[in-house]
């Protein structure tokens, strides 16, 4: 034991040493030790293994007329325990320079207990102009976010996502101008798994971004004052779905791609120990910020098996009210509502693509005191499936899917 002692402060001493020996530099460290225990009544879209959770899954009936995706399901984890760095280095002439590395063990797909990037960049800063190049939160989760203890952090009524990114911000007394290029890495785009004409098979794949050799694009400007901060932003991606068709046994070279734009508006509002914020999105395919959506067929080439598309639209609003320091109970409400296409489709791909709105009503209590948050959190979701829909993939008729979630939550913060 005293060998190990001695071995540690040996480390330590040499990492102090090198940490001192770089002039200019300065090094903050944090992180937390986070524990997460949850309960669902039924089967949810999740990942993570429940830890990440969106809204329940539609009924699947049995022989005997019994919903086999009814049976209540929870777990416990500290997947999300997370350690990071900021460091601020030497000026470059009139320039300040930082970075930040950040990481979890939540792994990626279906490997958990693994490491993994948060957010990690660099950033120039000029004073009133800003350029940070990495990988942090996508422009459209940005700076307006729930406060909430479930790890979604208002999915899917509320983009989540971290990217690869170029971004520039430039600020001048109230107002600050954001346009960032975006790549994906964690979090991708839904398109189809096979190359099969007419097939509405999925995959959450890289190769729909990178073989269009187009980034996404965000243009957004906030207004902030004392306590405020509101927004508004606007959001373009183009993917290309297949550059291969198989229609009768022959594969064919085809040249596709799915455009869309979309828009959002935020406002945050502080007073003393009040917080209220809100988020509406007007979103198409957006499927790779954690959201619903797609993109439907909308004609196929009888020859080559070429498909034109059209993106699926989707409407999001969420509202969040929290009040308190110590003890601080908070409320959350989020709407979304599917919009279909614009045109006639033919089939979709997607996520999501057979829900026509989706309702959550969560509170929560937490107790906050020096480097720990306690607390617990009670959600109700109502999910509408559609029965019938009409050519454009919108829900004729419904019926409704509800979820009792409960999540009680442990952190240490350093």
């Amino acid at each position: 034991m005293k060998k190990r002692c001695l071995f540690m402060a040996a480390v330590l001493g040499v990492s102090a040493t090198a940490f001192a020996q770089k002039k200019g530099f300065d090094y903050k460290f944090y992180g937390q030790v986070r524990t997460d225990l949850f309960y669902n009544s039924r089967a949810n879209s999740e990942t993570v293994d429940g830890l990440f959770y969106m809204y329940p899954q539609d009924e699947v009936l049995d022989p005997d007329g019994n919903d086999l995706n009814s049976a209540a399901n929870g777990n416990f984890y500290t997947l999300y325990t997370r350690l990071g760095v900021d460091v601020k280095g030497p000026m470059w002439g009139k320039v300040k320079t930082s970075a930040k590395v950040e990481v979890d063990f939540r792994g990626s797909g279906t490997s958990y207990s693994m490491f993994r990037l948060r957010h990690v960049y660099f950033n120039l800063d000029w004073g009133k102009s800003a350029l940070l190049v990495g990988q942090t939160w996508h422009p459209l989760y940005g700076d307006v976010a729930p406060e909430i203890l479930n790890l979604n952090m208002g999915a899917p009524y509320q983009p989540f996502s971290r990217a690869p990114q170029i971004r520039y911000r430039y600020t001048a007394k109230h107002f600050m101008l954001t346009a960032a290029a975006i790549w994906q890495s964690q979090y991708l785009s839904v398109g189809p798994s096979t190359n099969v004409a007419g097939s509405t098979a999925t995959q959450k794949s890289q190769n729909f971004l990178k073989n269009s050799c187009v980034p996404e694009f965000y243009a957004g400007v906030d207004y902030k004052q004392t306590g405020l901060l509101a927004g508004a932003g606007v959001h373009v991606s183009s993917i290309v779905p297949r550059v291969n068709s198989v229609i009768d046994g022959e594969t064919y070279k085809v040249s596709e791609r799915i455009t869309g734009v979309s828009a959002e508006a935020h406002v945050k509002y502080t007073y003393d120990q009040l917080l209220v914020s809100a988020k509406t999105v007007l979103g198409s395919n957006l499927t790779q910020t954690s959201t619903v959506g797609g993109y439907g067929i909308t004609s196929i080439d009888t020859h080559n098996g070429k498909q034109e598309y059209t993106p699926l639209r989707t409407s999001s609003t969420w509202l969040n009210i929290a009040y308190g320091k110590t003890w601080r109970p908070a409320l959350f409400f989020g709407y979304l509502k599917n919009l279909g296409a614009g045109e006639d489709v033919q089939g979709v791909l997607g996520t999501g693509t057979t829900l026509d709105q989706l309702v959550t009503g969560s509170a929560e209590l937490t107790y906050n005191r020096n480097h720990w948050k306690l607390g617990a959190e009670y959600s109700l979701c109502s999910a509408w499936y559609g029965d019938e829909f009409d050519n454009q993939a919108k829900v004729i008729s419904s019926h409704s899917i509800l979820n009792h979630r409960l999540v009680v939550t442990a952190i240490f913060q350093f």
